[in-house]
């Protein structure tokens, strides 16, 4: 497991959010895949990011079964977490329209890092 900061530790374990439009990956559209902060596994790739105006990184699907989702502790919504480490990284909403999944993970840019295509190989 990576080492995590105070704030990291915050929104990974203690399952917080960050501040609307604060993260570095709201806006962010380059190519390559965005991996868990915590653990490393690699959960969206960038083909499947999308602006939806929210102020966190939206993803409209996940690679394979790498975000797991549970029952949220609100009884309103779904959590969704990392397979491999447990992982905080946000909620998944359905029925809004925004892509042709009609699906968007809503993801704090705190729980995940982006790998470029270039640094894949």
């Amino acid at each position: 497991m990576n080492k995590l900061t105070d704030f990291e530790k915050h929104v990974i374990l203690d399952k917080g959010t960050e501040p609307a439009f604060s993260g570095k990956y709201d806006k962010h559209f380059e190519e390559g895949h965005y991996a868990c902060k915590q653990c490393d596994a690699v959960l969206y790739g960038s083909e499947a990011k999308f602006n939806s105006g929210c102020g966190w990184p939206a993803f409209d699907k996940s690679i394979d079964e790498r975000v797991k989702r549970v029952p949220d502790a609100d009884g309103r919504r779904t959590e969704i977490i990392c397979a491999n480490c447990g992982g905080h990284l946000g909620h998944v909403f359905e029925g809004e329209g925004f892509t042709d999944t009609n699906t968007r993970y809503c993801v704090n840019s705190i729980s995940i890092k982006f790998v470029p295509k270039a640094d894949q190989d």
